[in-house]
């Protein structure tokens, strides 16, 4: 499949402080025989930009305007796409806009965090229709699928007659759910439960959907890059903050998994050198919002306060700046090593938390960077990131639409492992 950099193209959704970064723009094919690869490309090219008319879809695709015409009725005819009022005023015929019908497809998307798990259903526009959750101390097996089971059944029923439309499911997970066992207090015997569970495929045995599997912040990278901050930027680092630090890695405008799918690990970055010390201590250690949590029930307070808003408010900001000036030294520390050895002209962070505390972390981090000598190499601009705490399920949910639609049906998963291996 072709691409080329578009710096004209328009960025209906770009957030004004982004960067004018041009991005990439699908590029069809006129020759016979590639109706379905141009069919994607239509509908990428109106996922980009927003609703267009025919002749401004021919000047992107480099279709002829009779193939892109042939193209929209039929989608038209499919349910996939809508036309819009005409646009009047303007010499000549009115054009009229095509836009994507948002009850042409639905997604899944389910998060299965350490703390929590969040079920979401999207429409074809990537709006979230439908969302359940459950909170946990830690995930059991035992409890959770059961759970999962429900929610999925409501996820279904909620969609009514148009459940037919469902393309398929996206899971985000940590690639290890029974992981740092101790540093959670989680009698091990619960833990040890995933060891031997197959996700994919206990989640395959719920539904009749196709299911892609991801890493957790992974997803939440990919939502990032779809439908937020990221979608004008070529390569990214991305932070994600919720009960443990993690990240995605985006080059070139596709999310890179690396030889494992765990490209963009941050958290488990070390804070210092190995020496005759001892084992150095890992960035979560010090970033992640376990470490606030802990710090408020110390104290005696409710650690809920980390994602409520209070987090900011007395008696818990005492706490808060504590945490906030580790979390951004651990952070910076990521960051300077990630710029180095990538090259990177930004940094995304988000997390679970509310804009108020993402944006004092990020004032925190760029505080913390101007402690490192930059010689020899570019410093990132760090920038908040634009979806939050639904990040990783909605990543997830966009995981089978682009596999169903989207021209480059491997934009999230290049070099990812299958879920078999995960």
């Amino acid at each position: 499949m072709a691409y080329e950099i578009d710096p004209l193209s328009p960025m209906s959704s770009r957030p004004a402080s982004a960067p004018t970064t041009p991005k990439l723009r699908p590029r069809g094919s006129n020759h016979v025989g590639m109706r379905q690869y141009n069919e994607r490309v239509v509908l990428q090219a109106i996922r980009l930009n927003g609703e267009l008319p025919k002749a401004d879809l021919a000047r992107l695709t480099h279709l002829s305007t009779q193939t892109v015409s042939l193209i929209v009725n039929a989608l038209i005819d499919d349910g996939l796409l809508i036309k819009r009022e005409p646009l009047r005023g303007r010499v000549g015929q009115p054009s009229v806009p095509i836009a994507l019908n948002p009850e042409g497809a639905f997604a899944i998307g389910v998060k299965i965090g350490r703390r929590s798990m969040d079920v979401l259903v999207i429409d074809f526009t990537g709006a979230v229709r439908e969302r359940f959750g459950v909170q946990y101390d830690f995930p059991d097996p035992i409890t959770l699928f059961p759970e999962l089971q429900r929610m999925l059944g409501h996820c279904v029923a909620s969609l009514g007659s148009l459940s037919h439309r469902l393309t398929g499911m996206g899971v985000a997970a940590p690639l290890s759910l029974g992981g740092w066992q101790t540093l959670l207090g989680v009698p091990s015997d619960q833990a040890s439960r995933w060891n031997d569970i197959d996700l994919a495929e206990r989640v395959s045995a719920m539904t009749d959907l196709p299911v892609h599997l991801i890493k957790d912040t992974a997803a939440a990278c990919v939502a990032e890059l779809v439908a937020g901050r990221g979608r004008s930027m070529k390569s990214f680092l991305y932070l994600f903050v919720d009960t443990f630090v993690g990240g995605g890695l985006v080059i070139d405008s596709h999310l890179y998994g690396g030889a494992g799918g765990n490209a963009g690990a941050v958290g488990s970055m070390p804070l210092h050198a190995a020496n005759s010390g001892g084992v150095p201590a890992q960035v979560l250690s010090a970033a992640s919002l376990f470490n606030l949590q802990r710090l408020y029930e110390s104290a005696g307070l409710d650690p809920q306060a980390a994602v409520d808003g209070r987090a900011l408010e007395p008696p818990w900001a005492n706490y808060t700046r504590v945490w906030l000036r580790n979390a951004a030294q651990a952070m910076a520390l990521a960051i300077a090593n990630a710029a180095c050895l990538l090259d990177l002209g930004d940094v995304i962070v988000d997390g679970v938390f509310g804009r108020d505390l993402l944006s004092r972390l990020i004032a925190h981090i760029e505080e913390a960077l101007d402690a490192y000598s930059w010689e020899g190499v570019t410093r990132p601009s760090v920038r908040a990131g634009t979806i939050g705490s639904d990040a990783r399920a909605l990543g997830g949910a966009l995981l089978p639409l682009y596999a169903e639609f989207a021209p480059d049906p491997e934009l999230f998963l290049k070099n990812q492992p299958s879920p078999a291996t995960v």
